[in-house]
């Protein structure tokens, strides 16, 4: 089982940082992980330790897609910004979003929220984020709804009644 770990563009090191930290990666081999990549964008990568682990870790800044890293994985950690969260939703995975407190007008807690209250993933500060993996376990994740791509078109054809009848 493994877990992606995603900041996208930003830089947000202290998740970075904590998730490479020993409480954390010996939390996710004791649920069973197996493997852990980040992603850590604009910032550096936090894995820098001697910590014992049967973990295979690795890390990245950029790549073209993180969609594939997204599929491999069981678990997907992840900054607030609403297009890493919307990706990772609609690939199917658990997700657990990591609010940045140091942002200002935190308008990604909101995102959190919102796709918390519709059981879509948990949300959590950097500093639950181990309380938040105990969660991970007896928590129900509803899925993320498809896309409903024609929707304004079909509006706009039923506006202009362009839609055929039977």
């Amino acid at each position: 089982m493994s877990v992606f770990v995603t900041v996208g563009t930003t830089s947000f090191n202290e998740l970075i940082a904590h998730v490479f930290s020993k409480d954390i990666l010996t939390m996710l081999e004791d649920l069973g992980y197996t493997k852990v990549t980040a992603q850590y964008g604009r910032g550096t990568d936090a894995y820098h330790f001697d910590a014992e682990t049967g973990l295979t870790i690795e890390s990245f800044a950029f790549k073209p897609s993180l969609q594939p890293y997204m599929n491999e994985s069981n678990l997907i950690i992840s900054h607030a910004g609403a297009g890493s969260c919307l990706e990772a939703l609609t690939a199917g995975k658990k997700l657990i979003v990591v609010v940045n407190e140091n942002l200002m007008d935190n308008h990604q807690l909101e995102l959190a929220q919102k796709l918390y209250e519709d059981k879509h993933l948990l949300y959590c500060t950097v500093k639950d984020l181990g309380k938040t993996l105990q969660r991970l376990k007896d928590e129900e994740f509803l899925p993320f709804p498809a896309a409903q791509t024609n929707r304004f078109r079909d509006h706009l054809d039923d506006y202009f009644g362009l839609t055929m009848k039977s």
